[in-house]
Parts: structure tokens; sequence; C-alpha cells
């Protein structure tokens, strides 16, 4: 069976287990940027297809921090520029939705 992509690092030992042989290679930068943003867009469409949000909820956040890592962004700085962003912006718990802006008269 054909995947083509970024898995966790013990998934080929779990495959082993199994009784089949996983056929692996290691990214270069270039392709592990592009498999990163792949893997975040999967792990995000499965909480859109809300099955166990939470597992999927923890997949989407080990995925976030592989990118930290590779950007070389702490979390701290990830956490501090998420809470400046809620401080000038807020958040989502008043769940408004803007259905459209309109212009004022005479401006």
């Amino acid at each position: 069976m054909k995947y083509d992509k970024l898995v966790r690092d013990r998934i080929p030992e779990i495959i082993r287990k199994r009784g089949v042989v996983p056929i692996t290679h290691i990214a270069d930068k270039n392709e592990y940027w592009e498999k990163l943003k792949a893997k975040l867009q999967e792990e995000v469409d499965e909480v859109l297809e809300d099955v166990n949000v939470e597992e999927e909820l923890a997949d989407v956040l080990e995925v976030i921090y592989a990118i930290c890592d590779f950007k070389g962004i702490s979390l701290e700085e990830l956490e501090l520029i998420r809470k400046k962003k809620k401080d000038e912006r807020g958040g989502f718990k008043d769940k408004i939705i803007l259905d459209e802006t309109r212009e004022l008269a005479g401006l």
C-alpha cells in the first residue's frame, strides 16, 4: 500500500511488529516542510469530520509542535504571540459571526 506521507517516529516500528515491512526515507528540509503542511491539513480535516475530536486536536497540536521546532519557534514564543493577538483582537468565546460590513454614509 502506498502512503507518501509524514508519519510519527514510532510508526515504522509499530508496522514491523505487525509483520509488515515499512519502506521509508528521511525527508530533506524542503520535503519535510511540505509534508508538515500536508499533515497539518490532514489532521485539521479529521477535526472537521468531528470524529474523536480530542484525539484529532492532540494530533493537530503535535504537528504544530513539529512546525515550531522546524521553524525555530519556541512554544513560549508561540504562546506569547497567541496571548498578544487575543488581548488585541479577542478570542472566539463570544461566538460572534461577522455577516457583512457597510460604509457609513457621508464619510
